[in-house]
């Protein structure tokens, strides 16, 4: 592996990094984009519990913002619910922009780097070619050593660099999909808390089995 590293050039030096950065986020989103740790799927029906039972006070409030990224979504409404549902309402997307902030980190680097590293292995294989060229210049066609060298280098930067953009590229939508499911999760439940506490119509609120 060192020697193909290697006889790639000094830009495989920036696609290794790149890959081990590929390697690093995706293991690190994957954990914290978790399911069930951003939108708990009993939350909401144990707030509505805690409503209904006159439970609700500043450090359930607390709790509930500490809990999860959806906790935190609904205790900003809870926190405004007696300032009307615009204000809840606002109160809640304000919360939301600022988590799904906080989801969204390192996802633009994995998008970033699935599109730089192709142009890096493309520039790898123009560099390679550029020798080889030099080489016929220098010495003719009968060297096939270093001919074979540099069309061998620019072979190996384009080959590593679509074998970490087409990862980066792959975690990047997987990551983005999970997100915006997400999102609809925790908007779905921020929308029963609103019309629960807002409306004259029953909102009954399950638990998810």
């Amino acid at each position: 592996m060192f020697e193909v590293i290697a006889a790639g050039g000094w830009l495989m030096l920036p696609l290794v990094l790149c890959s081990i950065a590929v390697l690093a986020i995706s293991a690190e989103r994957y954990w914290s984009l978790n399911p069930a740790k951003i939108a708990p799927r009993h939350l909401l029906a144990q707030v509505w519990g805690w409503i209904k039972n006159n439970q609700l006070d500043a450090a359930r409030l607390k709790e509930l913002k500490q809990s999860s990224p959806l906790g935190e979504i609904l205790s900003a409404g809870l926190s405004n619910s007696r300032s009307g549902r615009e204000i809840m309402k606002d109160s809640i997307q304000e919360a939301a922009n600022k988590v799904i902030h906080e989801m969204e980190r390192f996802i633009g680097v994995l998008g970033t780097i699935a599109a730089i590293t192709p142009l890096l292995g493309l520039l790898g294989t123009v560099f390679g070619m550029i020798e080889v060229f030099n080489a016929i210049m220098i010495k003719g066609t009968g060297n096939a050593g270093v001919l074979a060298g540099g069309i061998s280098q620019a072979l190996i930067t384009t080959a590593a660099g679509l074998c970490v953009a087409i990862p980066a590229m792959i975690f990047h939508r997987f990551f983005q999909r999970r997100i915006d499911t997400l999102v609809v999760t925790m908007e779905e439940e921020a929308i029963k808390l609103v019309d629960a506490l807002h409306s004259d119509r029953r909102v009954e609120v399950k638990v998810k089995k």
